[in-house]
């Protein structure tokens, strides 16, 4: 499908390092981070220019010290130091490999292993796991103390400085092929199965001026940056797409904080999982609710409509409390990794606060598809929008109502998996990269996701039931906090019945119950719900066991339930 849609003015650029280059000369006194030195202290601006002295600093004495050429991992917290050495090795000096510091210890050496890193880049609380590691050139991003065997960031950097003021350019003057592999990143979150994603300057390049032609992003913009730093989504779309534009980077202190980082930093956008903003909007619901101020939270979003459609913006004025809790200047939500309820994606555009959402896989850089910010978003609230531009994307293998494997080809499609010919031959075919997910175009060309071709429950009369479309409207009760509907066979009618394990939101249920809390009511209570949803579908649809969840489920970084693991 091609994207209709009037697009933003973006500048043409080749690689990361030109968007360094490029920002300097037009944004260099410009805020690009806003950090804390403390826990719980002020935000302090880091500009574009120092970025860039900083970033080249470490290049320079990394080069120096022979690490040219090289694969180094990097370990740790979203922060400014992460950022640093991300685009100094990306940028003149060998391939980054970004690993999530959730993993266990054994997971993380594996995968520098698998990777053959001569060198790793961490925080100051993962020291330990490399203590006794003979790893080349470990780099401590925040060390408490000095350790023996590890280089502090901040002395290499200042050590690059002296050798750039001694004429040392040969970072520098480095050149960045925009086609070969700069980074390399594992999909899984465990080394059993992992695929290691191989990825060029240009194809993240191409989707951050792919992603900023549909959604504008302005020098004055702020984000605060709460996602997994090591993925596509926070990186790329979270923190990359901002930079691209002259915009800055305020980071999260954690997910506890998200509501005082946000008035602190008075971030203007917000890019997280569909989790957050649902829990945001729980949040305003049940606060209006609880002091008596619901009937006027509705009568407002009324206004607000009327106003809207007159092109009148008084949103800021109408729900001031709302806005004075972000901070008094959000004004986009970005959402990915997951489907969201489409009445949240409402209810934020109705305050005033536009809500954009995507498509994609780390195999994509990640983008595939987009809402575009000069659409209806209000309208196609159910939608991950259209194809991003230079991308093509289609739907093969349909099925009666139009659903089938979504399949696409661009600039952003990685270069294949890293040492494994065989996968990469699976997943690419004549050029298009086969997602394994599954969806449908509308008659715009917006694109609506069904679920994972994996992931598909099939019954015995072929009938297919997707589990994503089940979840999307069962999570939208507010006694169930998260659930995960699967197939199971049953040996006496020789047939799968569909199951669903629900976690339960404690909260509601307390509410609901009082003090008769037993599991027993809980179950009764919650069936109750299933088999009244149950009446709105169609019968081979139907959920036929209900397994109440006394813990949460096993969940990657980016909050996807980890269907494997919770079977």
């Amino acid at each position: 499908m091609k994207n209709k849609i009037k697009l933003h003015k973006t500048h043409d650029l080749k690689t990361l390092k030109d968007m360094l280059v490029y920002n300097v000369k037009h944004f260099g006194d410009n805020a690009a981070f806003w950090v804390k030195r403390e826990k719980g202290g002020e935000y302090i601006e880091i500009t574009h220019e120092k970025f860039f002295m900083d970033v080249t600093a470490l290049g320079t004495k990394l080069t120096e010290m022979g690490m040219i050429n090289k694969k180094i991992a990097i370990v740790g917290e979203g922060n400014y130091e992460w950022m640093v050495s991300y685009f100094a090795v990306t940028c003149g000096l060998g391939v980054a490999v970004p690993i999530d510091k959730e993993l266990s210890k054994d997971d993380i050496m594996n995968f520098i292993r698998i990777a053959g890193c001569d060198g790793v880049i961490y925080s100051d609380s993962l020291s330990k796991y490399f203590a006794d590691e003979a790893i080349e050139c470990k780099i401590n991003m925040n060390p408490s103390e000095e350790k023996e065997g590890e280089y502090p960031i901040y002395n290499l950097i200042g050590e690059g400085e002296l050798l750039l003021g001694n004429g040392y350019t040969k970072y520098l003057k480095a050149e960045v092929d925009p086609d070969e592999m700069r980074i390399l990143l594992f999909t899984s979150g465990t080394t059993s199965g992992a695929k290691g994603v191989m990825l060029s300057h240009r194809n993240i390049i191409s989707n951050v001026i792919a992603t900023n032609k549909i959604v504008k992003v302005y020098p004055e913009d702020k984000a605060l940056s709460m996602l997994p730093i090591h993925h596509t989504f926070g990186l790329t779309i979270g923190i990359m797409c901002v930079l691209y534009s002259g915009g800055s980077i305020a980071f999260c202190e954690g997910l506890k904080y998200i509501a005082k980082n946000l008035k602190e930093s008075e971030a203007t956008l917000l890019v997280a999982v569909p989790l957050i903003f649902e829990s945001m909007y729980g949040k305003i619901i049940k606060t209006a609710k609880k002091n008596g101020k619901y009937e006027k939270l509705m009568k407002g979003i009324y206004i607000n409509r009327k106003l809207r459609k007159m092109k009148l913006n008084l949103s800021g004025r109408i729900f001031k409390d709302i806005y004075a809790n972000f901070g008094g200047k959000l004004r986009l939500l970005v959402t990915g990794a997951a489907a969201i309820d489409a009445s949240v994606i409402r209810f934020f555009e109705d305050i005033g606060i536009q809500v954009v959402q995507g498509f994609g896989m780390t195999e994509c850089s990640p983008l595939v598809t987009g809402t575009p910010d000069t659409c209806d978003t209000y309208g196609k609230a159910g939608s991950v929008g259209m194809a991003i531009p230079e991308t093509e994307v289609r739907i093969i293998n349909q099925d009666e109502n139009g659903v089938g494997e979504i399949i696409c080809r661009g600039p952003g499609v990685m270069l294949g998996y890293y040492e494994n010919q065989e996968l990469t031959d699976e997943i690419m075919k004549n050029g298009w990269l086969h997602t394994g997910d599954l969806g449908y175009f509308d008659e715009d060309g917006f694109m609506y996701i069904s679920g994972r071709m994996k992931n598909v429950i099939i019954t015995k009369n072929g009938k297919n039931v997707y589990p994503e479309e089940l979840e999307f409207y069962l999570n939208s009760n507010p006694y169930i906090a998260e659930c995960m509907v699967d197939g199971i066979y049953d040996e006496k009618d020789d047939d799968i019945k569909i199951r669903v394990q629900i976690y339960p939101d404690a909260a509601e249920i307390n509410a609901a119950l009082g003090d008769d809390v037993s599991d027993d009511k809980i179950l009764e209570l919650i069936q109750d719900v299933v088999y009244a949803f149950n009446e709105t579908i169609p019968a081979y649809k139907r959920i036929k066991r209900v397994v109440i969840k006394k813990e949460e489920f096993i969940k990657t970084t980016t909050k996807k339930i980890k269907r494997h693991e919770n079977k």
